[in-house]
């Protein structure tokens, strides 16, 4: 079990990197639900997978939402959202829910093939970032993805002034 434990965010990787190459490639039909029908898509992977997820905005960086899909995942449904850029290079967010004995928050990198991935580990989730882009480049977009979905702390309150 501890082997299993160990790899989970390799396997997550991986499994990112295949489904990418898988969908990726597919020029007719490379998601279930398109951009158009971002809030539908939103709501039902976040239904399915148990959890609030979004869909970051890459358009600052090029990247435009295209839609995205349910996936299986290791023990249970994962959430790939798809981006392409002008040039029709493909970007895909790989979001897996099921990552409660991970305590792994680091970037990481791995590539498998031609197909490089970041992927990261922040609280039950699981987030890999894959594309056949340059390492440099995907790094600076994998860091707006994370900075987009890391929780917002709340401030508190200020607390209310003493009558006079």
């Amino acid at each position: 079990a501890r082997t299993l434990v160990a790899s989970a965010p390799v396997m997550l990787a991986r499994q990112a990197a295949v489904a990418h190459t898988v969908f990726s490639a597919d020029l007719r039909r490379p998601v279930e639900v398109g951009a158009d029908q971002e809030q539908a898509l939103v709501t039902w992977l976040s239904r399915r997978l148990g959890a609030n997820v979004r869909a970051p905005k890459l358009a600052p960086l090029g990247y435009d939402l295209i839609g995205g899909r349910l996936l299986p995942g290791q023990s249970g449904p994962v959430a790939q959202f798809m981006y392409q850029d002008a040039a029709g290079q493909r970007l895909t967010l790989y979001v897996s829910h099921d990552q409660v004995q991970n305590h792994e928050t680091g970037f990481r990198f791995a590539q498998e093939g031609r197909v490089n991935v970041f992927y990261w580990i922040d609280g039950q989730f699981g987030y890999a970032l894959s594309g056949s882009l340059a390492r440099p480049e995907l790094s600076r977009i994998a860091s707006s993805v994370y900075e987009q979905l890391a929780p917002v702390v709340a401030t508190p309150a200020p607390a209310p002034a003493a009558p006079n």
